[in-house]
């Protein structure tokens, strides 16, 4: 009697193990749960990364003569067209040199005038046996020589218009006078810098990004740069393929669609990734693996995510009318029959 008791014990111990076990190839019983397919479930989320709207140009306006600061026109602060005047240096010594270039010219002019006269003249005389050709070749050199010197003559009336026209700075594109560098009755020599522009007509936006949200950012529908309760819409112009070394980021550049933020705001940019993430609360560990439960006809299957982490939502892959088990799921294995709930 007592080994028959110990038997039954026994039986009823192991029992469950058995009916649960899938690797005997789901024997368990059917079980009722619900499904949502899993365009139901999935959420985009929003990412943002730290971004400042920056001018392409920030120009340092220089002196490129030698010459004294006559007048500084604009101030700091100041919108300028392109074209405006910046800057007036003292033109006089320019003006003196066009003034021999000219003269020079003229001269080089009146002495081709004489050696083409005296050429022609030796010309005749030689027809008529009165000269040698030994007069005329030399005739023909004087005249190619001074042809030579006038064209030297000028090129250099137009270098000393180029410098003179150099005493006069104007504005390269519209812009911001951001800086006043040069002062009235200062020396200015080449390269010395007068002003600091910053180009009003290429504004762009730049951010860091972390490299795993470069392929969401470029798949985005939408994006915004959002500073002070403001948001601009944003297209993406470019993302770096490089990666800085320090900070394990790539640099975003993206254009204003309509009107650009100041240049200089800071701000964030931010966009809704197209990629669909599985909630974290639907995801399931089967075999010490996560992933997560779908109905196939009647038929549990267990789909690993590999980048699935607890706590955290997973991007899935799986078409977005795969139909995924929600109620029951805790209860039901790989390959078991399923009754679904209305």
């Amino acid at each position: 009697m007592k080994d028959c008791l110990f038997l039954m014990l026994f039986l009823c111990f192991i029992f469950p193990v058995h009916a649960g076990d899938t690797s005997s190839g789901n024997k368990a019983g059917v079980a009722r749960v619900s499904i949502q397919p899993l365009r139901d479930l999935v959420i985009f989320t929003e990412r943002d990364a730290p971004a400042t709207a920056i001018s392409r140009n920030e120009s340092r306006i220089s002196a490129q003569v030698s010459a004294v600061v006559e007048q500084i026109p604009v101030q700091v602060g100041e919108v300028v067209k392109q074209g405006t005047i910046l800057v007036m240096l003292d033109p006089r010594d320019y003006e003196l040199a066009v003034n021999r270039a000219e003269a020079s010219l003229k001269s080089v002019a009146a002495r081709i005038k004489l050696a083409d006269f005296q050429l022609q003249r030796a010309r005749e005389l030689y027809k008529k046996n009165f000269t040698s050709e030994d007069t005329l070749t030399q005739r023909e050199t004087e005249l190619s020589v001074l042809q030579a010197e006038q064209a030297s003559a000028r090129a250099q009336l137009e270098s000393a218009r180029r410098d003179l026209e150099k005493c006069t700075i104007h504005a390269p594109f519209d812009a911001i006078v951001h800086q006043r560098l040069g002062n009235i009755g200062e020396l200015a020599a080449p390269g010395t810098p007068l002003l600091n522009l910053i180009d009003m007509s290429q504004i762009e936006v730049t951010s860091q990004l972390q490299p795993k949200d470069g392929d969401s950012l470029q798949t985005a529908k939408k994006i915004a740069f959002v500073t002070r309760g403001k948001s601009f819409p944003v297209s993406l112009l470019r993302i770096s393929p490089a990666i800085d070394r320090e900070a394990r980021t790539r640099e975003v550049r993206l254009r204003f669609v309509e009107h650009p933020a100041a240049p200089g705001t800071q701000g964030r940019i931010v966009w809704h990734a197209e990629e669909p993430l599985l909630p974290a609360d639907l995801l399931s560990r089967r075999g010490g693996k996560l992933g997560v439960l779908v109905a196939e006809d009647h038929v549990v299957r267990f789909m690993e995510l590999d980048e699935a982490q607890e706590g955290r939502p997973v991007a899935v892959q799986l078409p977005l009318d795969t139909r995924v088990i929600v109620e029951g799921r805790f209860a039901v294995q790989d390959g078991q029959q399923i009754s679904i709930l209305p």
